[in-house]
């Protein structure tokens, strides 16, 4: 079973589809403070870029285009954001369904391939099987909880039925 934490084929390519143009959008940017968390880079990522906030699929290689707009930010932060963003339901489904990729300005790019497709297809198919065997879990360990209940309270009716005949 793949752990939740294993990467998709978006974080693992690391080269862009399309060229990255960070001249005219540099200005726009703003660089990451110091302290900030991956959900909080994360929330910022959804501000600046449409294809975060509308979880558009990202282009491969979105990791460069990040760093070229914002120069100072932290690589592994960065990294942590993607790997939160990238593994969101919303974006699995996106994924599931994708026909092109897009960059940071929402252009659209090159085309999502089908294993890409069928990674998204397997990585929701797991956490869901997942949930349901801990849902399971959860009921099993209730039904035990309550027959244990019951079989304590009818061992607690017996033991008062017979002291009562002493």
């Amino acid at each position: 079973m793949m752990s939740m934490t294993s990467s998709t084929p978006d974080q693992q390519a690391t080269t862009p589809d399309t060229p990255v143009d960070a001249a005219p959008a540099a200005s726009a940017a703003t660089p990451a403070p110091a302290g900030l968390t991956a959900r909080a880079l994360l929330k910022q990522f959804q501000e600046q870029f449409p294809p975060f906030r509308d979880c558009l699929p990202l282009s491969i290689g979105i990791d460069k285009q990040i760093l070229a707009r914002l120069p100072d930010l932290d690589r592994k932060l960065m990294r942590t954001a993607l790997g939160i963003h990238t593994g969101s339901l919303r974006y699995l489904r996106m994924m599931e369904k994708a026909k092109i990729r897009y960059d940071l300005d929402g252009t659209a790019g090159a085309e999502v391939t089908q294993t890409h497709r069928d990674h998204a297809t397997q990585v929701l198919q797991q956490r869901f099987k997942k949930e349901a065997e801990r849902k399971k879990a959860e009921r099993d360990a209730a039904a035990a909880e309550e027959a244990n209940r019951l079989r304590q309270e009818k061992l607690n009716q017996l033991t008062a039925k017979f002291s009562r005949k002493d």
